[in-house]
C-alpha cells in the first residue's frame, strides 16, 4: 500500500468520516488529520459561522487552500469535508492519491445526521430534501475521485475501517491517477452497529 501523500477520505454527510478515518488510521499505523478541524483552526472560526457571514464561496476558497496544504503531506490519513471534492482544483490535486470514497444511503444518510443546524448546508426549510438532492449531485463527483468505494450502511465504523484496510490490500491504491470507481457491495458480514457512524462536531457540508 504505497501512493504519493496521505490517504485521502471522502464522502457526504453521515458516511462516518470522521469517525472512520481516526480507525482507519490507527490500524494502518498512520497520523489522522481532518480538514474541518484544520479549517477552523486557522480561522478561528466555526463552519456554520463562515456560511453564515462570509458565505459558502468565500468558505470554499478557504477550504480549497487548507486542503492543497493537507494533499502535499507525506503520510497519513487525512478526512476531506463533504464538499471539499466540488473544487476542480481540489478534484485536480487528488490525482494520484489513495482516495477512499465512503458511500450511505439516503435513509441512512438522514438517520446519521439527524438533520442537525451545525451542518449549513442541511439547516434549510427541508433538510431532507436537501439532502437528497446533495446526494444526487455530488455522488458522481465522489466516484470520479474515488480509488475505492465503500458502502457504509448496516456496517459499524470498525467493519468501514476493516473493510477499507482489506480492499487497500487487495490492492486499491492508483499508480497515477484517480477513477478506478472500485465498489465495495458484497463484504457485509456483521450488520448491527452502524448506528455508531458520526461526523465531525464542526459540521458537516
Amino acid at each position: 500500500m504505497t501512493a504519493r501523500g496521505p490517504i485521502i477520505v471522502v464522502g457526504p454527510p453521515g458516511s462516518g468520516k470522521s469517525t472512520v478515518g481516526p480507525l482507519l488510521a490507527d490500524r494502518l499505523g498512520k497520523p489522522y488529520h481532518d480538514a474541518d478541524a484544520e479549517l477552523e483552526a486557522r480561522t478561528g472560526r466555526r463552519i456554520a459561522d463562515i456560511f453564515a457571514t462570509d458565505g459558502e464561496e468565500a468558505f470554499r476558497a478557504i477550504e480549497e487552500d487548507v486542503v492543497a496544504e493537507g494533499l502535499a503531506r507525506d503520510d497519513g490519513v487525512y478526512a476531506l469535508g463533504g464538499g471539499a471534492v466540488l473544487s476542480e482544483r481540489t478534484r485536480k490535486r487528488l490525482a494520484g492519491h489513495t482516495v477512499v470514497f465512503l458511500n450511505v444511503g439516503m435513509a441512512e444518510g438522514v438517520r446519521r445526521t439527524g438533520m442537525s443546524t451545525a451542518r449549513p448546508l442541511l439547516a434549510g426549510i427541508n433538510p431532507r430534501a436537501t439532502y437528497r438532492a446533495l446526494l444526487e449531485a455530488r455522488l458522481p463527483v465522489y466516484r470520479e475521485v474515488a480509488t475505492v468505494e465503500i458502502d457504509t450502511d448496516d456496517r459499524s465504523p470498525d467493519e468501514v475501517a476493516a473493510a477499507v484496510v482489506d480492499r487497500l490490500r487487495e490492492g486499491g491504491v492508483p499508480e497515477s491517477a484517480p477513477g478506478g470507481n472500485r465498489n465495495d457491495k458484497n463484504d457485509k458480514n456483521d450488520k448491527n452497529n452502524a448506528n455508531n457512524t458520526t461526523e465531525h462536531s464542526t459540521g458537516e457540508r
